[in-house]
């Protein structure tokens, strides 16, 4: 078999790979196509406290807390936790002040896991008394009907759900409008997809909630990975919890406003994925044969993404290098492409279709295209950029969690309305 054959029988198996990969997360997708579930209103009767860890969200926390001080849910069944660490600024007068509890890591921290660790076991020691937790990022504000909604979710029987994430900033720059398309992209195709098959949904790391019951059944909170919340995700699929879906539990996050920011942060979660995929990949395949468990294969294919991905430019170069495209047209023969008009066309088919994809992203999330134009023109930037991140986090993984400058002024007033205050 000369060289040639050798690379043709190699692009061959490669687009059998990747396209079994991809052709799973498109059926599943196309799922969202159904109504996401709805939950029977219930009387508010769980204790909640609302988790936030801080690190140098002085500018922020505040909008957060008064958020929190709003929801349409009895103030007594509802505490705000505010846990600064390794912070320089004043996080912890500014949530004080806003009304928060402020309980500090007596230790240094490296991560986000590390905090919620430490919390968890600080409050089963110290103040047990809570139904369930809500956690939340810094830079979010909640929907004043949040806990109402996740009150719901937990007295319908579902003991961890993952609220809707939306945007306060998708217009502020390309940037912001990709991570915006994005968000709701995960929302509807994956999140609400997966509830509608009876699936498990995924907790995407803020405006998730989990019964102290489970964490108690888990011994706490223990994760070691960069992306605690799909470690976390894994844990449950691995015991078998199926993480429920609520799409009228609304928050909104600050999204990063620069590509070099959104470089650091996107860093540490392929980091974390393929941490993940070398950790419980194993133990995934393990207990989805043994308890014929669908949630933990979804799972391992998750965590191919990011090798998925680098396959699949892998493909794509060496099929324009065999000059495999002019297949695309097999109806005209007289076409022969040449290696720059194939690169051409690859790029141009790819960047309309993932706009066009932008455009349907947008109005399945009841926005304006005509306000998202930044991330609808440059969503194809987004996307591809993460090839060389996976690529470079293959080989050498970021260490440390990153700080993420967050300042936007934005009110829970803002962004919604607030029609009603229950004390």
């Amino acid at each position: 078999m000369d060289f040639v054959s050798v690379i043709t029988t190699l692009v061959w198996v490669l687009t059998i790979i990747v396209g079994i990969h991809t052709v799973y997360f498109t059926v599943v997708a196309l799922f969202f196509l159904k109504k996401a579930p709805k939950y029977e209103q219930y009387e508010p009767k769980n204790r909640f406290a609302a988790i936030i860890a801080a690190r140098n969200e002085e500018e922020v926390i505040g909008n957060l807390v008064e958020s929190l001080k709003l929801q349409n849910y009895p103030a007594d069944l509802l505490d705000i936790i505010v846990i600064p660490n390794n912070c320089t600024d004043h996080t912890k007068e500014v949530a004080q002040k806003a009304g928060a509890t402020v309980i500090e890591c007596p230790h240094r921290v490296k991560s986000k896991g590390e905090v919620l660790s430490f919390i968890f076991d600080h409050i089963f020691t110290e103040n047990d008394v809570y139904d369930a937790f809500c956690v939340f990022d810094a830079d979010n504000v909640v929907h004043p009907d949040f806990m109402r909604e996740m009150n719901n979710v937990l007295c319908s029987g579902i003991k961890i759900a993952q609220g809707y994430r939306d945007s306060k900033n998708p217009s502020d720059s390309f940037i912001s409008s990709c991570y915006s398309i994005y968000y709701w992209a995960v929302n509807r195709f994956y999140n609400h997809a997966r509830s509608a098959l009876g699936m498990s949904a995924m907790v995407t790391g803020s405006g998730f909630m989990v019964s102290a019951d489970v964490i108690k059944s888990m011994g706490g909170w223990h994760t070691v990975t960069m992306t605690e919340d799909i470690e976390f995700t894994t844990q449950c699929a691995l015991r078998g919890y199926k993480i429920g879906w609520a799409s009228e539990a609304i928050i909104y996050d600050e999204q990063p406003l620069t590509f070099m920011q959104s470089w650091k942060q996107r860093k540490r979660w392929s980091t974390g994925v393929i941490q993940g995929m070398e950790t419980y990949t194993g133990k995934l395949l393990k207990a989805g044969f043994k308890n014929k468990n669908v949630c933990c294969f979804d799972m391992v294919l998750f965590y191919l993404s990011p090798i998925m991905q680098v396959l699949f430019f892998l493909l794509v170069i060496l099929a324009m290098w065999l000059n495999i495209t002019y297949i695309l047209f097999y109806l005209f023969p007289f076409v022969r492409l040449g290696m720059f008009q194939r690169i051409f066309l690859a790029f141009n088919l790819s960047y309309i279709f993932a706009a066009a994809m932008s455009c349907i992203v947008v109005m399945l999330a009841h926005k304006k295209v005509s306000g998202m134009t930044k991330g609808v023109f440059t969503f194809w930037i987004f996307i591809f950029s993460w090839i060389p991140i996976n690529i470079i986090c293959l080989f050498k993984r970021q260490k440390t969690w990153e700080e993420i400058k967050h300042s936007s002024d934005v009110k829970i007033t803002d962004v919604t309305e607030v029609t009603q205050i229950k004390a």
